[in-house]
C-alpha cells in the first residue's frame, strides 16, 4: 500500500459491504443474540427486516445501504445513524482515532481488523501531518485586545530527541474574554518550564493582538512575575493558592499535614487582606517555631498571593487558583495516557491540539455570574474595560 489513494481505492470496493455487516453486528448486540441463534435469545424483541435502500455520501463515493430494523423500533445504529447522510473518510477516521489517544500502530491494527486494510504506521503519521497547517493557522490566529483573566501553566511529556528521551514542557494559556467566554489561546512546546520561555509566549500573545490583561493567574515559578511585568506592566499577578499550599507543605512533617492544612485555610478564606494577615500571624504563632520555612514561603510570596482580595467574591473564585487550566490538563492527560513518549515535538503538538479541540468544543457557557463580575470590573478598571464593553 503506497499512498492514501491506493487505500481509498481498495476501501471503495469493501466499504458498502463492510458498513452493512457492521450494522448487522450492531443489531446483534442490541438484541443480545446472533441471527439464526434463537436458542440464545432472551428478549421478546426480534429482527424485522430492513428499511428501504438509502444512499450515504462518503469521500469514497456514494454507497447504498439498508438499515436493519427491530420489531419494537428501539434499534438506534451508531455506525450510520438514521438521519446521517455522510460518512467520514479514512483520513477523518484516522484523525479521530488519533485524537482519542490511539497510537499509529493501534490505528494500523484497528483498520486491519475492521476493514482488512494494511496501512503502515508511517502512512498514518503522514495523514495526521495534514493537521499541521491547520494547527499553524490556529496557533497564529488573531486574539482579543483585552482578556480579563489569563491562566498560565505547563504540562510535561517525554519526547524523543536526537536518539534520547527528554522531558518537554507544553506551555498552555487559557484566557477569559470580556464576554466571559474561556478559550485556549495557544500551545507552545519547549524545554523544561522556564520564565525565559514564558516571556516568549507572552510576546507572542502581544504580537497576535492582546493589548491588555487585567489579571494573570500563575503557579509559583521563579521569574514569572518579572516576565509578565516586562510584557504587561499594568496587569495584576495572582499566584495560585493551591500551588502555594503544596509548596509550603514540603517543609511539613507528614504527621502534621492535616493540622497545618486546616490551619492555613482561614488565611485564604478570610474576607479581606487585613483579616488574612491576622490569620497568617496566628498561623505563625502556632506553627512558626516548628516550620519556619513554611511561614517564610507565605511571607515572601504574600504580595501576589493576596491580589485576589482586591476583587469581588465572584471574581476571587475564578482567579485565586489555576484550577481552570489544571482541569483542562486533566482532559489532555486522558487523551495522552496511552502514550509513554512521543517520537517528536510535532507528534505531541498534534495530539494536544486534537484533544484541545474536543475540550473547547464543550466550552459553550460563559463564566457564572459574569454580568455581576463585569459590572464590578468596569468600575474597578474604568477606561481599561469600558472601551471593550459589548
Amino acid at each position: 500500500m503506497k499512498d492514501i489513494h491506493d487505500v481509498q481505492s481498495m476501501l471503495k470496493d469493501l466499504f458498502a459491504s463492510t458498513v452493512q455487516e457492521m450494522l448487522e453486528a450492531e443489531l446483534d448486540t442490541h438484541l443480545g443474540y446472533a441471527k439464526y441463534d434463537a436458542k440464545h435469545k432472551d428478549t421478546d424483541n426480534a429482527r424485522n427486516g430492513h428499511g428501504a435502500m438509502r444512499t450515504v455520501q462518503s469521500e469514497l463515493g456514494d454507497i447504498e445501504i439498508a438499515l436493519p430494523r427491530d420489531r419494537k423500533g428501539e434499534f438506534e445504529p451508531f455506525i450510520v445513524q438514521k438521519r446521517q447522510k455522510y460518512m467520514p473518510s479514512i483520513e477523518e477516521q484516522v484523525i479521530a482515532l488519533y485524537a482519542r489517544g490511539f497510537s499509529t500502530r493501534d490505528i494500523q491494527d484497528h483498520l486491519q481488523q475492521i476493514y482488512g486494510v494494511d496501512m503502515s504506521p508511517t502512512l498514518v503519521s503522514n495523514l495526521t501531518d495534514r493537521l499541521l497547517p491547520r494547527i499553524h493557522e490556529w496557533q497564529n490566529r488573531p486574539l482579543h485586545p483585552l482578556y480579563t483573566v489569563v491562566f498560565l501553566d505547563a504540562i510535561h511529556y517525554k519526547v524523543r530527541e536526537e536518539g534520547r528521551l527528554v522531558s518537554k514542557a507544553a506551555y498552555m494559556v487559557i484566557g477569559i474574554d470580556i464576554e466571559g467566554q474561556k478559550d485556549v489561546l495557544g500551545i507552545w512546546i519547549g524545554q523544561s518550564e522556564s520564565s525565559k520561555f514564558w516571556l516568549g509566549v507572552l510576546n507572542d500573545l502581544k504580537a497576535r493582538g492582546v493589548q491588555d490583561v487585567l489579571v494573570f493567574s500563575t503557579d509559583n515559578l521563579k521569574g514569572f512575575s518579572e516576565a509578565i511585568a516586562a510584557c504587561f506592566p499594568r496587569s495584576d499577578v495572582q499566584k495560585c493558592i493551591v500551588h502555594q499550599i503544596r509548596n509550603s507543605l514540603r517543609y511539613v512533617s507528614y504527621k502534621d499535614f492535616k493540622a497545618v492544612t486546616a490551619a492555613l485555610k482561614p488565611i485564604y478564606q478570610a474576607p479581606t487582606e487585613e483579616a488574612a494577615l491576622m490569620e497568617l500571624d496566628q498561623f505563625e504563632q502556632a506553627w512558626g517555631a516548628r516550620y519556619p520555612l513554611c511561614v517564610k514561603s507565605w511571607r515572601d510570596n504574600w504580595t501576589e498571593l493576596a491580589t485576589f482580595y482586591r476583587y469581588p467574591v465572584e471574581m476571587r473564585r475564578i482567579m485565586y487558583t489555576t484550577n481552570i487550566i489544571e482541569g483542562y490538563h486533566r482532559q489532555l492527560r486522558k487523551a495522552t495516557k496511552g502514550k509513554s513518549m512521543f517520537p517528536n515535538d510535532e507528534s505531541l503538538l498534534k495530539m494536544l491540539y486534537l484533544a484541545t479541540m474536543e475540550v473547547t468544543r464543550k466550552w459553550t457557557m460563559r463564566v457564572a455570574n459574569w454580568g455581576t463580575i463585569l459590572g464590578q470590573l468596569a468600575i474597578y478598571f474604568g477606561d481599561r474595560v469600558t472601551p471593550y464593553l459589548p
